[in-house]
């Protein structure tokens, strides 16, 4: 554990004792399962504690306090689960489309003692939910997709004034003007946001919900994926 702890440590100073604990303790949990399904190919503690922790954490300062969250196709937990213990004030919902990841994501947030929601739901299904569509404050979306389909899958979970928070590298920035005809239908604008950070250029494509969304979006996955906005 000194290993993980030490790396956590160095990538998060910010963060109290007992909330680099907890990451150690996904840490662990994160390797642990990783031996038997298909999590992450980084499991290096320096390299976890960067480019997962740190990297999730980054633009934390662009959610409001007391948000509701929902992280979009989560995965192994990222970037909801490091943000939800760096930032405890956060209403988090995980969504992804794989049960095996959502169990390995309850019996996680179980242990970490987190009040996270964790659901097993296909995105563009359930942003036409009322049980998700236009109740969140946020939503996340990371190594997910391109901007201009992330758009379609994140924006009608939002409320007006919502924000969809894309983290991204150097390409993000094409990425934004592929998106622009997305943003116009979805009612929406969007702008880039830098950060600078020890192990890449990081970008945040921060989508900003203007009005409600058309009652026809999201559309089909095969169809996002054929015809993209």
């Amino acid at each position: 554990m000194s290993e993980i702890f030490d790396a956590v440590r160095a990538a998060l100073p910010s963060l109290d004792e007992a909330r680099q604990r907890k990451l150690c303790v996904f840490y662990e949990m994160l390797v642990d399962w990783n031996a038997r399904m298909n999590l992450t190919a980084i499991t290096d503690p320096a390299e976890v504690a960067s480019k997962h922790f740190a990297d999730s954490v980054l633009p934390e300062s662009l959610l409001k306090k007391n948000a509701r969250v929902i992280d979009v196709g989560t995965g192994a937990g990222f970037p909801g689960i490091p943000l939800a213990v760096a930032r405890p004030d956060l209403s988090f919902t995980l969504m992804d489309a794989l049960q095996k990841r959502v169990g390995f994501l309850e019996a996680a947030c179980k242990e970490l003692n987190l009040n996270i929601q964790c659901v097993h739901a296909r995105a563009e299904e359930a942003g036409k939910s009322l049980s998700y569509r236009a109740g969140f404050d946020a939503a996340l979306s990371r190594a997910v997709a391109p901007a201009s389909v992330l758009t379609e899958l994140t924006v009608p979970f939002l409320k007006e004034g919502g924000v969809s928070l894309m983290y991204k590298g150097p390409q993000a920035e094409s990425e934004l003007l592929s998106a622009k005809n997305a943003l116009h239908l979805l009612r929406a604008e969007a702008e880039l946001v830098k950060f600078d950070a020890a192990w890449g250029e990081r970008r945040v494509i921060f989508v900003t919900k203007l009005a409600p969304t058309p009652e026809n979006y999201p559309r089909a996955s095969g169809v996002m994926k054929k015809k993209p906005l």
